[in-house]
């Protein structure tokens, strides 16, 4: 059995065991201690196979969100399901997750560098750059990369690009799912927003119930269009426009 050095990406594995290993310190400490993690679902994972699988989201920050997935899927690799207060997974985390996330965003600061390093597939996005809104093609490259990753292992994608509830899916989800056929699960996450800022780093309130939710993978065929597809995403991690008009006062809440 050949051993492996680095990832699909060219990046040490042994720099992503000791940055997982102190973030996951950090952040175990934040689920657990700071605030309380609830996480339903989860046994899914122990039947899922270890390439081409695709987690679908809603987002509510930038990197706490993502940080909560690695502790949940080192757990998993333990055997540990439904919590993720088994803190000895660090010792042997798992390597091949990767999240796809904004390329301005994960270059701004040392630690959204470092970040990036554990697994982001940076991309540029095709709607927005430096806060203004752009309207160009999507880039090869990132289409390659993302495909590159799935041939990989897991991948953590947020349909709606954004932090913002309710927000519009993008069909670009829809499309990489009908060009790479992967398990799709679907994953709602609520808290992250009234316990931390908005990029994740800082904790903004203690004593918060963080919740991490695991669906069965989603039912679709090569028949359905990337609006289909896209409609049973943003119904399945519950983020329908609809459900914006019975939540209202809800979301209100957690941006506070």
């Amino acid at each position: 059995m050949k051993i492996k050095f680095r990832d699909a990406f060219g990046n040490s594995l042994l720099i992503k065991r000791v940055i997982i290993f102190y973030f996951g310190l950090i952040t175990w400490y934040r689920f657990n201690w700071v605030n309380s993690t609830k996480i339903q679902g989860s046994k899914i994972l122990k039947d899922l196979p270890k390439t081409n699988v695709l987690f679908v989201s809603n987002h509510q920050t930038y990197f706490a969100d993502v940080a909560c997935f690695f502790h949940v899927f080192g757990c998993a690799k333990w055997g540990v399901f439904d919590r993720i207060n088994f803190i000895w997974f660090l010792l042997n985390p798992p390597l091949n997750v990767y999240f796809i996330a904004a390329q301005e965003t994960m270059k701004k600061g040392l630690l959204p560098r470092l970040f990036a390093y554990v697994g982001s597939v940076s991309i540029k996005r095709s709607w927005r750059e430096a806060g203004k809104e752009i309207n160009r093609g999507v880039d090869p490259g990132d289409i390659r990369k993302i495909h590159t990753a799935l041939n990989s292992g897991w991948v953590i994608t947020f349909p709606q690009g954004t932090t913002r509830p309710y927000a519009m899916g993008r069909r670009g989800t829809a499309q990489l799912i009908r060009n790479n056929n992967p398990v799709v699960v679907p994953v709602v996450v609520d808290g992250f927003r009234r316990a931390f800022d908005r990029k994740g780093l800082l904790v903004k309130k203690r004593g918060v119930q963080l919740s991490m939710t695991f669906k069965e993978p989603l039912q679709y065929d090569k028949s359905d269009t990337p609006d289909d597809i896209l409609r049973k995403i943003m119904t399945a991690i519950e983020q329908e426009p609809a459900l914006n008009q019975q939540t209202t006062s809800k979301a209100k809440k957690d941006t506070e």
